[in-house]
């Protein structure tokens, strides 16, 4: 069996009798959890029809049974995200030809909702589902076969379902095991029906022979209980995980933990740098995707906020004519050229570890042009070949005729002090192009002297780059993957129930209805009042 195939990397732990999968208070070694997927594996083959596996699942070990089961059988299971609307659902499973579903206790209901419109049957996961000792399998997987299908996490538009390959979950489990040793712990609560935890806290685990301890969920309060409890050396998360973590109360002796590494994707530099003083680790902030055509290697001695240096074959492109952009001219933090230094990741080398969407040619024609895969993200580079992300494709801002990145301003409104999270998009101005607004969430009271004093003394801002409107919210909608969902903001804009302020001529002060409606007067009278209705 190929040694970059997901199915070899759990082959080779078949007579391994250390830990290696923990859930609550139960412990399976590795030789216990590859029998069952195994298992898992004969069951599938067994039913015979069954080749597009719909799951609904929280992080449970059946989850992983199955995975790990359809791998060595030459099955696929489609992650089917349960947080979404069940139309939606229907739609995902019908699009990816799912002829069972399997669902997790929680979504039983959920799944007679999806199964019943295919014609599908649907029956519940658990860890013993698999009983069966029968033998059923073809031939060995070769590295290009599925194993899954999975969602992108959908912030900038509607999801697209990746196919996930054998090679596409080894590679980078075989590179991360670099970091693990077989005496580490990996410690996994993001979701598994994102790429982000098989690639980058399942996977190493099986490669390395770590042991990997579960969540169903993520929790920011139980994580250090967590940590100590399993012993976890290797953390992985994504999205905001961190800065949810680190608004819990601080406690004197939070450093007192195993933890060595977090490493995940999309932490701002302000959270990376003080979870990694707070719980005494490295953290390393990886450039990723699900697509995973593009990646970075972190450099600890580069600039703050760097992704790292580009790689051979990537560049960053302007999307409009295909030239490359010039490098970025920074001045005390602050990007001087974003109009020319802005523009697309692509790598022109090939696709990396992208095979495509499935059955979604037009998805397939949007990302891949000439063998170039064009990733949809922003990006600046200095002089040097640092890379900074400056944002997703629907994320970039034009005030007064300048374009604007939306990355480094959120990056400097979360140095404001009592941040949880910021997020940083386009509202519509009433005369021409965009406004910039922030949604905050803040451990205390919003002081607006001290935000407008904090704004007054940051170099890397720009006149243009300050926030007309700052949104004061509880939380942000976000993916399960705890990437926010800024379309949502983007279309609330200011007609929020949530507190609002904004800068009028006199200074910062509350959104009354009476500005929200002489707001709206002037877009009336620039005959732009369609944009507030979309």
């Amino acid at each position: 069996m190929t040694a970059d195939t997901l199915a070899s990397l759990l082959i080779a732990r078949a007579e391994d009798d250390r830990p290696g999968l923990m859930f609550e208070d139960e412990v399976w070694t590795w030789r216990e959890h590859v029998a069952a997927c195994l298992a898992a594996g004969a069951w599938l083959s067994a039913r015979g029809a069954a080749r597009h596996v719909g799951v609904l699942s929280e992080n449970v070990p059946g989850l992983l049974v199955l995975i790990g089961g359809a791998a060595v059988a030459g099955h696929v299971v489609v992650a089917l995200n349960p947080t979404r609307p069940v139309d939606e659902l229907i739609r995902d499973a019908r699009a990816t030809d799912v002829d069972l579903v399997l669902a997790d206790a929680p979504f039983g209901a959920l799944a007679r909702e999806v199964a019943a419109p295919l014609g599908v049957p649907h029956l519940p996961l658990g860890h013993d589902l698999f009983r069966t000792r029968e033998r059923v399998f073809g031939d060995a997987p070769a590295p290009g076969d599925l194993v899954m299908l999975i969602f992108t996490s959908g912030t900038s538009g509607r999801p697209r379902a990746v196919r996930i390959t054998q090679r596409k979950l080894a590679v980078p489990g075989l590179s991360l095991a670099a970091l693990l040793t077989p005496g580490d712990v990996v410690y996994c609560s993001m979701p598994l029906f994102h790429s982000g935890a098989l690639m980058a806290a399942y996977a190493p685990a099986v490669a390395s022979g770590a042991a990997l301890a579960l969540r169903r969920r993520f929790s920011a309060s139980g994580l250090l209980p967590d940590l100590r409890r399993y012993g976890a050396t290797y953390l992985h998360y994504v999205g905001k995980a961190l800065s949810y973590a680190l608004a819990t109360p601080e406690r004197p002796d939070d450093a007192d933990n195993p933890l060595r590494i977090a490493f995940g994707n999309e932490g701002s530099a302000a959270a990376t740098r003080r979870f990694g003083q707070r719980y005494g680790c490295r953290v390393i902030d990886a450039f990723g995707s699900t697509e995973t055509a593009i990646s970075f290697t972190p450099d600890p001695s580069a600039p703050p906020g760097c992704l790292g240096r580009l790689p051979d074959g990537v560049r960053i492109l302007d999307p409009f004519t295909g030239r490359p952009c010039p490098p970025a001219r920074i001045e005390d933090g602050r990007l001087l050229n974003p109009d020319e230094a802005v523009g697309e990741l692509v790598n022109t080398a090939g696709l990396g570890l992208f095979d495509g969407y499935y059955n979604d040619p037009e998805a397939d024609a949007e990302r891949i042009r000439d063998g170039a895969f064009w990733s949809g993200d922003l990006a600046y580079a200095d002089q040097d070949g640092h890379v900074y992300f400056a944002g997703r494709g629907t994320e970039r801002l034009r005030v007064d005729g300048e374009n604007l990145a939306v990355a480094p301003i959120e990056a400097a409104l979360r140095e404001f002090g009592g941040v949880v999270e910021a997020a940083v998009y386009p509202v519509p101005d009433a005369a021409a192009g965009d406004q910039v607004m922030a949604a905050l969430v803040l451990e205390g009271d919003f002081d607006p002297a001290a935000f407008t004093a904090f704004l007054a003394a940051r170099r890397d801002l720009g006149a243009k780059s300050l926030p007309r409107y700052v949104r004061l919210a509880r939380e942000l909608p976000q993916t399960p993957s705890h990437k926010v969902v800024k379309r949502h903001l983007a279309r609330e804009a200011w007609r929020t129930a949530d507190p609002v302020w904004w800068r009028a001529p006199g200074g910062l002060r509350p959104l009354t209805d009476a500005d929200a409606k002489g707001i709206e007067e002037e877009f009336v009278r620039h005959g732009r009042h369609h944009l507030l209705e979309t």
